[in-house]
């Protein structure tokens, strides 16, 4: 008997991690994606590889438009929702936190709402045809706060955000929650450490360090470069998304973590003796000596470090790259983009 296609709609799939996760699943058979994406700053199409796939549409839209969602829903009666769709740049959230308010907390909440009405008869009664039918929500570490030099973040640790960004994250971490423990919508929930990788926006840390350095601009670092991030090479992290969407228990958090705890200033010197080596200055002079200090920004939190032993025992996953594997390919991949 012929499996039945399972449409599914993928929130932010031309942005940084939606479309790793789009490139490296597309070809799997009864599927049909539907990529929905405002295209603001931080999307790009060109980041896809699937284009002309007849099992693909991309819409350009907003999660928090209403009237689109529930039209989407109704045409295509999603059996999945991975919603990857966020504002994430603290920065961004420090000069003006209101599209983050918009768009992690009242997007999420109208997904939520028209997955609600498509896949459920009542409170804990699915509708036939959408028994299997999964919400997947992609969150962040930094929901969690900041850690001393000692400890990990598990699944139960307290929520304590520190920035507009991470207060967006939060709350609608919380939304996903209730919509399972009030009306046991199948949901679950991802928090990711620092990704990295091909397609990440530029504004980033490291896409920042590997462009100012070649053009021979101040390398800028918060600080003294002593905060320390979790990083997770963003295919590790779509793969684990993966697992979780197949094997996860409904209405459970998996915490994904690349176990590569480095500081900032670490990343930098990383980078610059990559390129020392890829593509050495014409002075002859490291890119190290382009590293320059920078005021640090407000609420800057210490550490980060997740513990990703759930995901690792339960669903089997395991990062298969470590930073300093994951970096080398990461500058390969930005050389030839911005060269």
């Amino acid at each position: 008997m012929e499996k039945k296609v399972q449409n599914i709609l993928i929130t932010g799939g031309a942005g940084f991690i939606g479309s790793n996760y789009i490139n490296l699943f597309y070809d799997e058979s009864n599927i049909q994606i539907v990529n929905l994406d405002k295209l603001t700053y931080a999307g790009n199409l060109e980041n896809l590889k699937i284009q002309n796939k007849e099992n693909y549409t991309f819409i350009q839209g907003d999660i928090c438009d209403k009237e689109l969602i529930k039209n989407l829903f109704e045409k295509y009666h999603f059996q999945q929702v991975i919603n990857f769709a966020a504002e994430s740049h603290v920065d961004n959230s420090i000069l003006d936190p209101s599209a983050f308010v918009e768009t992690n907390i009242s997007g999420t909440f109208n997904l939520l709402q028209n997955a609600y009405k498509l896949w459920m008869e009542k409170p804990f009664v699915l509708n036939e045809g959408f028994k299997n039918a999964r919400f997947l929500h992609i969150s962040t570490d930094e929901v969690y706060g900041t850690l001393g030099d000692e400890g990990l973040f598990t699944e139960e640790t307290p929520y304590a955000p520190n920035s507009p960004y991470s207060a967006s994250k939060a709350a609608s971490d919380f939304l996903v929650r209730s919509y399972f423990h009030t009306y046991g919508l199948p949901v679950l929930t991802t928090n990711c450490s620092n990704n990295y990788g091909p397609n990440q926006h530029d504004e980033k840390l490291i896409p920042t360090i590997i462009r100012t350095a070649l053009k021979e601009e101040p390398i800028p670092i918060y600080g003294e470069g002593t905060n320390v991030r979790d990083w997770l090479y963003v295919s590790d992290h779509c793969k684990g998304i993966k697992l979780v969407l197949k094997k996860g228990k409904l209405g459970e958090t998996y915490n994904i973590g690349g176990r590569n705890e480095r500081q900032n200033i670490y990343i930098a010197q990383q980078i610059s003796e990559i390129l020392d080596k890829q593509q050495p200055r014409k002075n002859g002079k490291s890119y190290n000596d382009l590293i320059t200090f920078v005021v640090d920004r407000p609420g800057h939190d210490k550490r980060y470090a997740i513990d990703a032993s759930k995901i690792e025992k339960e669903l089997g996953w395991k990062a298969e790259e470590n930073f300093e594997s994951g970096i080398e390919k990461t500058v390969q991949w930005y050389l030839k983009k911005y060269n």
